[in-house]
């Protein structure tokens, strides 16, 4: 299974570029989406958010609001059941608050009514009482001896004495001696970075539809990247056996690992279970800002050495973030993926979460490895900067490669990093020539990927066409890719190919789809529940034939003998095995279910060029090329796009994107209007070039491609603006004030 069953020339369907199986659907309308499921006797829900950015709550009085005419159920954190992991305790209270509110815009109590004017009505019929306490929101403020206290007792036994109560995790990785390293170092350079924390950007806002029966059986309907994990959460927060909850994905109008846990859905079954009616919430874009999460902000510290002729001999990083008002593990891969680009002897990499008075951070495309490499890119190009060096050269230099003891612990196997250097190198982008108050910045980028479990059932129908479920939503464009892969290896058209998406009744369990698993481990899944399906057709085929099933074999959709002393038989196709299938012994199925290992790491390499106006700040991207390894592109338009999608949604974040806090701990940005992403006007044609370096742990090469291209942008953008604008920025995002005030200060 893990090894590569196909070489590049060998493919018919992989590597083409299909229709997408819901696009009609989509563009017509007719695809369902959260917030458009209706269902007869249907209440609306809403839900009281805190005014304060960290209080204590005394009371909470219902009593007006269920009174109120339409009102028929209020619910608050005593409506869930009582918990005993620490995990689903801060989702849960993270969902309704129980004795803290821990920033602005925290849940604390939900209604449901008969209409959203009486619902909103209700919410301000309820009372609560608060002690306001003092916040905290920047991280390198959280984590001082003294800060304002977000959660006492959730620090971790390896975390150093000196910090405050809000530092609850520490990590560290590397090898080899530093102080040594350093010392051969013809140059140091030691600088200090910080992010803005960036939300995902999705379109479409959290929604979700509850229904739960007096005999305690629910269906919940909803926009997620993960039916089984919401199944998962959902039972437990309410005390539920997770057969009795059955939850249905919706088509999804962006996630970008924002929608990989849950808000307001165990809020919703609460309404419903409480009011016996079904209860639908749709969040507006005020609470998606407010109340769900962005990715973490960041300080970070990096310090390399290099040698004159560009060999790094050290480095040194310290990653400090902050993840909202509960533990998170985000800074550990940010420690891990920030040096995993190069091929070193000494590095040292350490990280740091705290806590401060913000919404719980959510996933956000790699998660945590764009702070990071950001800080270490924006390093090695000032000290090639410092020695006159070519900046690809230099990362070819270092660059990691088969072999190569990652700076996180593992030996690569099969990687693209120097092939997509290399193409960087030779690409024209490369070699242009600039004008004046331009710049050009370089950046790589790089990404773990993750398998994980994963479930598929294939049918074959008895017209010879084959049905497929499985059970990640389709974020990228995966219908298509696996519906490619299945027949690819059936030798069948992909029109004959059908892919959908299952609830958590009708199949097993499937992770969330995040981490770039989805193509690469249901691809998987699906390719060996094809070889599944094939062995039993070739079962079937034997036994008409009356000879061994060894001596049947599969080939561009037909059952063949293996050779002349098989027997002389004509081929029969998958449609006349079908066709008689009812009379062979029965349907016919293949089934596949995995914990997939062997993603295979991702690289990718960003040139980015930028006119800085050196009167106002204003920055203009005026040419942009990705090249990132996909192992193989299943379908190379999807890879285009992710890695498009990545790179603008980078740009955005470097140039644009923050969360802007004010003194009273109030998020003062919560909207598109004045939170702005970047559109059409703002970017020029994003170019790509796709490698495929073959991944040794997938049978057709496969690796993750969606996150990687987030990766590289931030720092190739502050590679460029520091270089056309003549001055070194160390903060982002580099919103024009940011850069003319640097100039201004230059001199």
């Amino acid at each position: 299974m893990n090894k590569i069953t196909r070489e590049k020339g060998q493919f018919k369907v992989v590597g083409t570029r299909v229709k997408r199986p819901d696009g009609i659907d989509k563009v017509t309308g007719r695809a369902q989406y959260g917030a458009d499921l209706v269902v007869p006797g249907m209440l609306t829900g809403a839900i009281l958010r805190s005014p304060h950015a960290h209080a204590t709550i005394n009371s909470i009085d219902t009593s007006e609001a269920e009174a109120l005419p339409g009102v028929k159920a209020v619910v608050t954190r005593a409506d869930f059941a009582a918990l005993d992991d620490a995990d689903m305790i801060d989702i849960a209270d993270n969902c309704l608050a129980r004795d803290k509110v821990l920033y602005h815009g925290h849940a604390v109590a939900g209604v449901a009514a008969k209409d959203a004017q009486t619902a909103r009505k209700a919410l301000k019929l309820i009372k609560v009482d608060y002690t306001p306490l003092p916040h905290v929101t920047d991280v390198d403020a959280a984590m001082k001896p003294g800060a304002p206290v977000v959660q006492s007792g959730r620090q971790e036994e390896n975390v150093q004495p000196e910090h405050s109560e809000n530092v609850t995790g520490y990590c560290k990785f590397g090898h080899g001696d530093v102080e040594a390293g350093f010392a051969k170092a013809d140059h140091i350079i030691e600088r200090e970075f910080k992010t803005a924390a960036a939300h995902q950007g999705y379109i479409e806002p959290h929604a979700c539809l509850a229904s739960m029966t007096n005999d305690g059986k629910a269906d919940l309907w909803c926009c997620t990247q993960g039916q089984f994990n919401v199944r998962s959460l959902c039972s437990a927060i309410l005390g539920m056996e997770a057969s009795q909850l059955r939850v249905t994905a919706s088509e999804i109008g962006g996630g970008f690992g924002g929608k990989t846990t849950v808000f307001i859905e165990p809020v919703a079954l609460a309404l419903s279970r409480k009011s016996g009616r079904p209860v639908k919430i749709v969040m507006t874009r005020d609470e998606v800002f407010r109340a769900t999460g962005p990715t973490v902000s960041s300080s970070s510290t990096v310090k390399i050495g290099m040698t004159k002729d560009g060999r790094i001999t050290a480095a040194h990083a310290k990653f400090r973030y902050q993840g909202g008002a509960f533990p998170c593990a985000t800074y550990s891969f940010g420690a891990q993926a920030a040096f995993a680009a190069y091929d070193l002897e000494a590095v040292k990499s350490e990280g740091w979460n705290a806590l401060t008075n913000r919404p719980k951070e959510a996933a956000y495309r790699a998660p945590g490895a764009p702070m990071a490499i950001y800080a270490v890119e924006s390093v090695v190009d000032e000290l090639t900067q410092h020695f006159g060096l070519d900046p690809l050269e230099v990362r070819l230099k270092n660059a990691a490669r088969e072999g190569t003891k990652a700076a996180y612990g593992p030996t690569f196997d099969q990687i693209g990093l120097v092939a997509t250097l290399e193409a960087a190198q030779k690409h024209p982008h490369y070699s242009a020539p600039l004008g004046e108050n331009q710049g050009r910045g370089v950046s790589c980028g790089f990404w773990f990927n993750f398998g994980g479990n994963t479930c598929v059932t294939m049918n074959l129908n008895d017209d010879g066409t084959v049905g497929i479920t499985e059970g990640n939503p389709d974020i990228g464009g995966s219908r298509a890719s696996i519906s490619m892969m299945a027949a690819e290896e059936l030798g069948i058209p992909y029109s004959d190919v059908r892919t959908i998406i299952a609830d958590t009744s009708s199949l097993g369990h499937n992770d969330v789809t995040d981490g770039s698993r989805v193509t690469f481990a249901v691809g998987l899944a699906t390719i060996e529940a094809a070889r599944d399906a094939i062995r039993k057709m070739c079962g079937r085929v034997a036994k008409i034939w009356g000879i061994d099933e060894d001596a049947v074999i599969w080939e561009d959709g037909y059952a063949k003998p293996s050779g002349p002393n098989a027997g002389d038989f004509e081929p029969m196709s998958i449609k006349e095995i079908a066709a008689i299938s009812s009379n062979t012994g029965g349907p016919i199925a293949g089934h596949y279910e995995v914990n997939a290992d062997g993603a295979g790491v991702s690289f990718g390499v960003h040139l980015a060029d930028v006119e800085v106006d050196p009167e106002t700040g204003y920055t203009q991207v005026i040419r942009y090329t990705v090249f990132q390894d996909a192992g193989k592109a299943v379908h190379p338009d999807y890879v285009e796009g992710q890695m498009q999608g990545g790179a603008v949604q980078g740009i955005g974040w470097a140039l644009n994107e923050e969360y802007i806090y004010g003194e009273d701990g109030v998020l003062q940005n919560a909207g598109f209007l004045d939170y702005r992403v970047p559109v059409a006007s703002d970017l020029p044609e994003i170019d790509t070039v796709i490698l495929e370096i073959p991944n040794p742990g997938h049978p057709y090469g496969v690796r993750g491609v969606g996150e990687t291209s987030i990766v590289p942008p931030l720092a190739a953008l502050s590679n460029a603006v520091s270089r056309a604008a003549g001055v070194r920025l160390h903060e982002l995002p580099m919103s024009p004030p940011k850069i003319l005030k640097a100039i201004t200060d230059r001199g």
